[in-house]
């Protein structure tokens, strides 16, 4: 018989049917509303933590679904919204502020699910619900921040240089550098130019002997370029803290961001870690002047009061060594001698010239590491939770320098090896190099994307059934094997969304609707070519051999033009396009599988080991 598939490549495409049908079914268990706890400082949420919350939330009449502990994490289900909303309050109140409280939107698949990693697909902002930031990033404080940088280095130069100057003073856009005579002026020009290519000197004689430094244009257009580049990557490192799946942050124009994070309900949680500005600073211990005296308000000049992580008080230089932006990479681990957390750090160029010129000088002498962060403070007032922002500055780390060094160096004092995990990332990731301002802000409840949701799954739904009603009255058994093979192909779909854990948002579920329409098609040109071969006087058997083997390059081609066409789209278009996109080209090349060699080894299975006097076509 010519109309029958050898036995593997039945057996292949029962693999197939039984593996999609796996990938896709935790998509039919929905999610459950959650909070997410996350410790900062600590090492890990502990068993009492966890048992103590649930105590609250008993006392408190919230009821709780279930609780799991992993990874150092504590999630907390809820049956519904109202009852995790209302149970955030509590834990926030019960915990300090070394805690992190997110609300999320956790997928209720089962364990044994979970362990074969057959996981839901993610959904949009549109379709989940969720939080829209577009954000504007300060460039003039960036180019403040990029002139204060080259004044600090300008003056470690003209010392190093023995050019004498009255008095470096960085402006907004420049830095004004002042002499007491022409002949200083003309040796800092030279000294200046040839170490600071990108800077445009201008001399000045109206107030005094003056030297004007400003950025060129291209400077300028590349500095705003490389504070917008930078702030992304920082803003993508920490959305990982608000465990949200599938982030889209992308630019917007020349100065502005946008950032949509899906399942994220908390937009308090969400500004404070986006805006986040933790970062290091290595400063000089003062051992010449009393702790004492500073504090009982008598601070030297260029000094200041700082404390360490136990409370004790400790003065340090004004002037800073090295800061966060002049780290280009850092690794946590273990120090070698003591055992304890480190993160090991390496500085750029001029970061490593200034770490090398200040321990040549301080061998013998303790250098402090500072450590900043915002930090987002909840406590309840009159029952209503209240957010204040505090910046934080404490010494994690001081230690003698024992010997010169200058690129590479380690950090320690760190509280846990989490911490140092978290530094290490923070530091790689940069602080923001520019300040940024949420020029706007929504929220898009979960009801709006249920609602969108059940719109989208009408559509797929309406579409659908009045495809399987037409094949079934028009081509009986063989439209009853492509609604068979249409089904199939949207479970295939749904499997390989989740199993590449894509993001299905409303133009995903168009793009979905558009392969139905497309699957079809192929069905009908193979059953159309099937009925023109009977008309032609063949037999049934050559019929179906006949309408299987011509259709086929048409189908292709039609497919293929398709699927360049979705590339494209993938390739140029972004956000909503890109989602259209995906879906388009799984939905081909699973619709050519099913609507090829799912419905041909029915249709063998049904005619092949017989003589057929006619077909149900």
């Amino acid at each position: 018989m010519i109309n029958q598939y050898p036995v593997w490549k039945y057996l292949l495409i029962i693999a197939i049917i039984l593996a999609g049908v796996l990938y896709a079914l935790p998509n039919l268990y929905g999610e459950d509303p959650a909070i997410q706890i996350s410790a900062v400082r600590a090492e890990a949420v502990s068993d009492e933590i966890s048992d103590s919350l649930q105590r609250v939330l008993r006392e408190s009449g919230v009821p709780v679904k279930s609780t799991e502990l992993a990874d150092g994490q504590l999630l907390v289900r809820f049956p519904d919204t109202e009852t995790q909303l209302r149970a955030v309050d509590y834990i926030k109140a019960s915990l300090d502020s070394g805690y992190v409280v997110a609300l999320n939107l956790s997928p209720a698949t089962p364990n044994w699910l979970r362990s074969l990693n057959a996981l839901p697909m993610y959904l949009g902002l549109d379709l989940r619900g969720g939080v829209h930031f577009l954000m504007e990033v300060d460039m003039r404080a960036a180019i403040q921040q990029a002139m204060e940088r080259n004044a600090g280095d300008i003056r470690t130069l003209l010392r190093k240089e023995k050019v004498r100057y009255s008095i470096i003073r960085p402006g907004l856009d420049s830095v004004s550098i002042k002499f007491r005579n022409e002949q200083e002026r003309e040796k800092a020009i030279d000294v200046i130019d040839r170490d600071f290519g990108n800077l445009v000197l201008t001399s000045l004689d109206d107030d005094g002997i003056e030297l004007v430094a400003s950025l060129s244009d291209v400077e300028v257009r590349e500095t705003e370029k490389f504070a917008l580049q930078q702030n992304i990557l920082t803003l993508r490192n920490r959305v990982n803290e608000l465990g949200v799946a599938e982030p889209v942050i992308q630019q917007q124009g020349s100065q502005r961001v946008v950032v949509q994070l899906p399942g994220v309900q908390d937009t308090a949680t969400a500004k404070r870690i986006l805006g986040a500005t933790a970062t290091l600073e290595y400063r000089a211990v003062d051992i010449e002047h009393d702790v004492d005296k500073a504090l009982a308000g008598v601070t030297p000049p260029g000094s200041r009061l700082y404390r360490e992580r136990d409370g004790q008080p400790i003065l340090l230089k004004k002037q800073v060594i090295v800061t966060g932006d002049q780290i280009v990479n850092a690794r946590s681990g273990f120090d070698q001698n003591s055992g304890s957390p480190m993160v090991s750090v390496t500085l750029d160029g001029k970061g490593a010239q200034k770490m090398l010129a200040f321990t040549k000088e301080s061998v013998g002498k303790p250098m402090a590491v500072v450590f900043i962060e915002n930090r987002n403070i909840v406590r309840l007032v009159d029952g209503e939770p209240v957010r204040t922002t505090r910046k934080v500055e404490e010494v994690i780390s001081v230690a003698t320098i024992r010997d010169v060094f200058s690129k590479r160096f380690q950090t320690t004092g760190l509280d846990s090896p989490k911490e140092a995990h978290e530094l290490a990332l923070l530091l790689r990731s940069g602080a923001l190099a520019a300040p940024i301002n949420i020029i706007e802000e929504r929220t898009i409840g979960p009801s709006l994307g249920k609602e969108n949701i059940e719109q989208g799954f009408l559509s797929v739904v309406i579409g659908f059934c009045l495809v399987l009603v037409f094949m079934a009255l028009y081509y009986r058994v063989f439209g009853l094997v492509a609604d068979l093979a249409l089904t199939l192909n949207l479970v295939l779909m749904v499997a390989i969304l989740s199993l590449l854990q894509a993001t299905l948002t409303m133009p995903g579920i168009a793009g979905i609707v558009l392969t139905v329409g497309m699957e079809v098609d192929a069905n009908v040109l193979i059953f159309e070519r099937i009925r023109e071969e009977l008309r032609n006087g063949n037999s049934p058997q050559a019929s179906i051999h006949a309408g299987y083997e011509k259709a086929f390059s048409t189908i292709a081609d039609a497919n293929i033009t398709t699927l360049i066409a979705a590339i494209v789209l993938f390739s140029f278009g972004t956000g909503p396009v890109k989602g259209f996109a995906v879906t388009l080209t799984i939905g081909i090349l699973t619709s050519m599988f099913t609507a090829i060699m799912g419905t041909r080894a029915v249709i063998n299975l049904i005619y092949g080991n017989r003589r057929a006097a006619r077909l149900l076509i």
